[in-house]
């Protein structure tokens, strides 16, 4: 059974290895996904798609701002629109970017996917009235 302490274990452990990308896909996939819920899933594909484009240049634990780029291309391309505009890549970095390092860590990532779902969420919930006000 996946607990939370055996998460902060596993993602300690992995912070600790200084193994190829490679070694961490197959460390992340050793969790059992067979029993896991739906929500389990997501957070471990939320873990996978950030390690899968971190570490491609420089640190293997943050996105620079090519892997960040890149990232929001591949996976959030239908999302965000035109991430290959450098204005847009360069806004989105400087708001995840907190500690103004120039690079995003996994806790920056993860607010930009939470920013992401919660307006994805509110423009459904929007329309789901405005749809809703027609038929009565």
């Amino acid at each position: 059974m996946l607990t939370v302490a055996s998460c902060l274990h596993q993602h300690s452990s992995l912070l600790k290895e200084q193994k190829n990308s490679n070694h961490l896909t197959a460390r992340m996939s050793a969790f059992n996904s067979e029993n896991a819920s739906t929500l389990e899933n997501a957070m471990q594909l939320m873990i996978q798609t950030f390690h899968k484009y971190s570490g491609n240049e420089g640190d293997k634990y943050t996105l620079s701002r090519q892997e960040l780029k890149e990232m929001l291309t591949q996976e959030l391309g239908n999302y965000l629109g035109n991430a290959q505009d450098k204005d847009a890549v360069d806004k989105v970095m400087g708001d995840l970017d907190s500690n103004n390092d120039g690079e995003v860590d996994f806790t920056e990532f993860i607010i930009l996917v939470g920013a992401l779902t919660v307006a994805c969420n509110d423009f459904f919930l929007e329309y789901h009235e405005k749809d809703g006000k027609k038929k009565e």
